[in-house]
């Protein structure tokens, strides 16, 4: 079910029924009712149309991207993705595989950047640093 106003209606229904509660044909809790809003939410939106009934829209605008992450960051990930890639490498050390939530602690006591374990990895498996789990044999033992 859909929740948000813009996506329900077109910006035309809604003004008419505005229109319409303005003109004293159509009770408050009958548009209520039909746009499926609390009181607070339809008194909001009659005073935006008041404002400017001809530019009045209920299309939602986002402000911003979600769910990114700043160069900066990307950055000091791939940096401490390519530290751990050297131990990994080093065969004198005992590490086979990342520590992503080590590498995320590095991330914030070096530069103060919180980051979720699960964009490390994602970020790890886009770069090229990402091994993948070996699959586990059950009842890989023979009884003697």
């Amino acid at each position: 079910m859909v929740h948000q106003l813009h996506k329900r209606f077109p910006d035309q229904q809604v003004k008419s029924l505005l229109q319409r509660y303005l003109d004293k044909e159509i009770k408050l809790n009958y548009i209520i009712e039909i746009l499926g809003i609390k009181r607070r939410r339809f008194f909001q939106l009659l005073k935006e149309y008041r404002e400017d009934s001809e530019n009045f829209s209920i299309a939602y605008k986002r402000e911003k991207r979600t769910r990114t992450i700043s160069k900066e960051i990307e950055e000091n990930i791939l940096k401490e993705l390519s530290i751990e890639r050297g131990l990994i490498g080093n065969r004198d050390m005992p590490i086979r595989s990342y520590n992503y939530s080590y590498i995320r602690d590095q991330l914030w006591s070096k530069y103060g950047q919180k980051v979720s374990v699960p964009t490390i990895i994602d970020r790890a498996k886009k770069n090229n640093f990402y091994f993948p789990r070996k699959e586990r044999k059950s009842h890989d033992r023979e009884v003697l």
